[in-house]
């Protein structure tokens, strides 16, 4: 059964009560034997602080941005908590809310890489699964399947999309703050908006290898590329998207790049880096105005707010800070997570934070 005990973070805008959760999806809510408290920065306390909310036993997405896995109006988020059950989280109720268990015959054995909201009553889910056709003597594995899921009616709405069926396509990304899913292959990205069914390419010439990551500005204007094989400079490498043409580079960087968010503004930029660093670039004079040092290993995930006031980061470490995005203060570390965190994002108002490490999500709300 769920284990529940009282926060130490409560929220000042309701009380807490006793939660009935459903073994799927254990909300463990910090106790001070467990976890230590957020350590603030002395200062002007005009920035929000955030405490926590409790941990989830499962996981969001952990190779790409989990932004979409909060709903548009803030308030679920949606945590795969089983190969094949998705767990919606009712934020301001604080309990686990409805269980959603995907089957799209006839593939079984349906495995879950994540659920990123599309609106508030439909998710796009990207899955593998088992096959096995007829006259074949055994199974075999999918392709990455993409395809949405009505959460008021727990059921399939529309068609079930293969991905990169014909191979070579990697990596693929869903990219939740334009709304495409995006992948790589020979000097081609390839876009495609699950919610319109279009889609879109770019070629770009000068792009002879593979990126490890990449990420679109919010007008589509530039394609910043991180980690490109063969390439002896670590610094992420901007393209020009009119022209198709390598335009700059992000300097600076010591280390591999493991992940790049543009603002929500497109304004600035800010990369994770395995150097231990944090840095926030202008755009599009691609300038470095901050970098923000204080994680103790590799830095896995940063992203803005969507007010772009603040950025929060995860790492090695175990840990998530909160910097401010302004002056590169760190105005809190959140150290509730025993194992390395992944990815992190803000919800669309900016009230909470979820972070994923492999197999639990962690969630803190804002308590000013």
């Amino acid at each position: 059964m769920p284990i529940l005990t009282p926060s130490l973070f409560p929220r000042k805008r309701q009380s807490i009560a006793t939660m009935a959760l459903v073994a799927t999806a254990s909300l463990l809510l910090a106790t001070g034997t467990a976890f230590s408290q957020a350590e603030s920065v002395e200062g002007t306390p005009s920035l929000p602080e955030f405490g926590a909310e409790g941990r989830v036993e499962g996981r969001l997405a952990l190779d790409y941005s989990p932004a979409a896995a909060f709903s548009p109006d803030s308030r679920n988020l949606a945590v795969v908590v089983d190969p094949a059950k998705i767990v919606l989280m009712d934020l301001e109720d604080r309990k686990a809310g409805k269980i959603l268990r995907p089957q799209v015959p006839p593939i079984f054995d349906l495995e879950i890489e994540s659920a990123n909201f599309l609106s508030p009553d439909a998710l796009f889910i990207l899955a593998r699964g088992g096959l096995k056709k007829k006259g074949d003597d055994f199974a075999r594995r999918t392709p990455l399947l993409a395809f949405q899921w009505d959460t008021t009616e727990d059921k399939l709405a529309g068609k079930v999309q293969t991905v990169g069926a014909e191979g070579g396509l990697s990596p693929i990304l869903y990219l939740p703050h334009i709304g495409y899913l995006g992948m790589y292959k020979e000097s081609k990205f390839s876009l495609w908006n699950p919610k319109l069914g279009r889609g879109a390419e770019i070629v770009v010439p000068e792009l002879a290898h593979k990126p490890g990551t990449f990420a679109f500005s919010p007008d589509a204007r530039w394609l910043l590329l991180g980690h490109v094989e063969a390439n002896a400079s670590p610094d992420p490498i901007v393209v020009d998207v009119k022209t198709k043409k390598f335009a700059d580079v992000l300097t600076g960087h010591k280390a591999t790049v493991l992940s790049i968010s543009f603002s929500h503004d497109g304004n600035r930029v800010v990369t994770a880096d395995e150097d231990g660093k944090v840095r926030i670039f202008s755009v599009p004079d691609w300038k470095l105005l901050q970098t923000l040092s204080g994680h103790n290993g590799p830095v896995h995930w940063a992203e803005f707010s969507p007010d772009g006031r603040l950025v929060a980061s995860v790492g090695e470490d175990k840990t998530v800070r909160v910097w401010s995005a302004g002056d590169g203060r760190l105005l809190q570390t959140l150290e509730e997570s025993r194992e390395p965190l992944l990815t992190v994002a803000f919800s669309p108002d900016g009230t909470y934070i979820a972070a994923s490490a492999q197999d639990t999500t962690f969630i803190w709300g804002r308590v000013q």
